[in-house]
């Protein structure tokens, strides 16, 4: 395996990643059943990633959405979009240290909804930074599964100091 960057030593454009869901959880406060993102397969720091969400049966929002046919909620995958973007931001901002940091919606624009997402799913959730100008920052994302797009949105955060 080899080493890569931190967020404490991660220039723009340097690969930080895979993270793990033990390396997410100290960067986002999310917790069962709200952590929408499973593992960061790919990410160069201050400039995307690539997450995974496995989408599973026992999820608490299937019970009614919709009990005879599951699908996952819009805003779901959409939440996804957002905790990619927040694992982004955090490892990608050089000395910042996650405790204490939260990173919140401020906007979401343009979502588009293409095919439902269903239990058995392995959805990969790409974020790119479009700009960032102090703790505020702008996204695009995209959801596939099997490689064909289940959503987008371009959507911005902030950070703040929790």
């Amino acid at each position: 395996m080899t080493e890569v960057a931190t967020k404490a030593d991660a220039p723009t454009g340097a690969e930080v990643g895979p993270i793990d869901i033990l390396r997410i959880m100290r960067a986002l406060p999310h917790r069962y059943p709200m952590l929408m993102v499973d593992r960061v397969v790919e990410m160069v720091a201050n400039d995307h990633a690539v997450g995974i969400k496995n989408v599973t049966i026992n999820e608490p929002h299937f019970t009614g959405h919709f009990p005879t046919r599951p699908i996952m909620p819009g805003v779901m995958i959409i939440e996804s979009m957002a905790q990619t973007a927040a694992v982004l931001v955090v490892y990608s901002t050089a000395g910042m240290n996650p405790e204490g940091k939260l990173v919140y919606f401020m906007s979401i624009d343009n979502a588009r909804f293409r095919k439902p997402v269903v239990p058995g799913d392995t959805m990969r959730v790409q974020v790119t930074k479009v700009h960032s100008r102090g703790n505020v920052w702008r996204f695009e994302g995209k959801c596939t599964v099997d490689g064909k797009a289940v959503a987008e949105a371009t959507f911005s955060a902030m950070v703040i100091d929790e």
